[in-house]
């Protein structure tokens, strides 16, 4: 007869050959970006963004080169400027997968096993927000540069200058990316993929709807700082400037970094506080 396994033994106990250690970051921003490129609407969102930006690109720079000058360009203005029209269309889609990213978890619950596999919940939300704003910042910046280059290229305007290129491309990118924060953050409150969404699209166009309807002269001065300030007005700042007393060139980056720390630091709250 031979002798039992070592496990097998009275006292004796099972050493897996797989060593064991603790979880860190790392893995769980392996874990989100599994899941994040491994989903339909990861794909759908940001292909149709894509689209947006370098299709509204290719047709405005069409139609502004077959007008010239007389199609209302300023000679002191640069091409980059057409790339907002693109650029606010695809914004709409980064909010929605911010907001799927998360609020799709809690439709499914499948957000308890990930908080089962993770039970550090700060450190699931922490990469799921490294993981969205690293993919929305790198795509929404290559796009934006490649309509820049195909708007420059069609559109008869001076040239841009470095800076111009750069906040055009790297500081729109980030400011999307804020924004796909922004609906994460939301998502994570509202726990509702249509709520958190349609919130989010109210946050982007109320305001600067509502201030054109806003006739009476007690209202100017509300009218006149939601023109300003609203989203879209953001996103036209890092193109160019919107004259005195609104926000110019990096200061939309910013004020959008400001309101996503807040609401991130609300979803953290919810996330820890509240029952999955």
């Amino acid at each position: 007869m031979t002798a039992p396994a070592p496990y097998e033994q009275p006292g004796a106990t099972y050493a897996s050959p797989i060593p064991v250690r603790r979880a860190h970051l790392g893995d769980a921003l392996a874990s989100e970006w599994t899941k994040i490129r491994s989903v339909r609407s990861t794909v759908w969102t940001l292909g149709v963004m894509i689209l947006l930006i370098t299709g509204s690109a290719l047709a405005i720079g069409v139609l502004a080169s077959g007008v010239g000058n007389e199609g209302g360009v300023e000679e002191e203005a640069s091409a980059l400027g057409f790339g907002f029209f693109g650029v606010l269309l695809g914004s709409l889609c980064v909010i929605t997968l911010g907001v799927l990213t998360i609020a799709s978890e809690f439709g499914t619950g499948m957000i308890r096993t990930t908080l089962t596999a993770c039970p550090t919940r700060e450190r699931v939300l922490s990469a799921k927000a490294i993981v969205l704003f690293t993919l929305v910042f790198v795509i929404t910046t290559l796009a934006t540069a490649l309509a820049g280059a195909i708007l420059s290229g069609l559109v008869n305007a001076p040239s841009a200058d470095a800076g111009e290129w750069l906040r055009s491309t790297v500081g729109v990118g980030a400011y999307v990316g804020l924004l796909g924060l922004l609906g994460l953050a939301l998502g994570t409150i509202i726990r509702h993929s249509a709520g958190a969404i349609t919130v989010m699209v109210g946050v982007m166009l109320l305001p600067l709807v509502a201030a054109m309807f806003m006739y009476s002269e007690r209202l100017a001065g509300l009218q006149g700082w939601l023109l300003r300030y609203s989203i879209p007005s953001q996103i036209v700042a890092l193109y160019g400037d919107l004259g005195p007393g609104g926000p110019h060139g990096w200061d939309s980056l910013w004020i959008m970094l400001g309101v996503t720390a807040v609401a991130l630091a609300g979803a953290y709250w919810s996330l820890y506080n509240r029952d999955a």
